[in-house]
């Protein structure tokens, strides 16, 4: 079972004539459960708190522990555990075609001479074969994000983290990533202001100005994020 554990961690940026601008203030979590869900308002921390888990942001303070191995001092060994799928696909997916940007999540995995073999046979456990020789700015945002999703599970870290991965999509596309995402044998952990997607994860992280404000059931951190976000509970 994978662990994730966040112990007494603080993070913040140096700001030019003032004071360091805290992002995240005092996270204890340790995220076992196989489906995770981060909610919260845009600019509450949820993205950082996903960075820190395979060592794109390092803590000020506190340290951050993917199966026991440190992000700050373990980062190479962290990230080939986790997986990490951005809210744009484009800003992950660098080659021409399809099948190239597979073939280059494969390359430090997958000895050449077998290489686009396996590339293929990733594009059609995702059902994207057909679109193989594409660009993928001839892409729909569906497609983009399915193959971002393929690129990164190509390897198939231990911990795929997703940060709000159907804000970008049509109803068609977000109901097909979110059976994907709930498909999979990896311990899951998604940002995302979809509460329906949400409501679907094991254990539901409220996130509000930098700190973990409600950590609980789906149904009831929904409720509690609802509250939150028409002003009905104190902050």
């Amino acid at each position: 079972m994978s662990s994730v554990v966040f112990d007494r961690v603080d993070v913040s940026v140096p700001v030019p004539g003032q004071d360091r601008k805290p992002l995240l203030t005092g996270i204890n979590l340790e995220l076992t459960e196989r489906r995770i869900a981060i909610i919260g308002s845009n600019g509450s921390g949820k993205s950082t708190l996903l960075r820190l888990i395979n060592g794109l942001v390092t803590p000020t303070s506190g340290q951050v522990l993917v199966n026991n191995l440190g992000t700050a001092a373990k980062g190479g060994k962290v990230r080939r555990l986790v997986g990490f799928v951005f809210t744009d696909p484009l800003s992950q997916l660098v080659m021409p075609t399809v099948l190239e940007d597979v073939e280059l999540s494969l390359r430090a995995h997958t000895h050449r001479s077998q290489r686009r073999t396996v590339a293929e046979q990733v594009l059609e456990r995702f059902s994207l074969l057909p679109l193989a020789e594409q660009s993928i700015y001839d892409l729909s945002g569906g497609e983009r994000q399915l193959l971002a999703l393929a690129t990164v599970l190509a390897v198939d870290p231990e911990i795929l983290v997703a940060d709000e991965p159907t804000t970008l999509l049509d109803l068609r596309n977000r109901d097909k990533i979110g059976r994907l995402l709930a498909g999979l044998p990896q311990q899951v952990i998604v940002s995302t202001h979809d509460l329906e997607l949400a409501a679907d994860a094991d254990r539901v992280l409220v996130v509000d100005q930098g700190m973990v404000v409600f950590d609980g059931a789906p149904g009831e951190a929904v409720s509690f994020y609802r509250q939150l976000a028409t002003a009905e509970v104190p902050r």
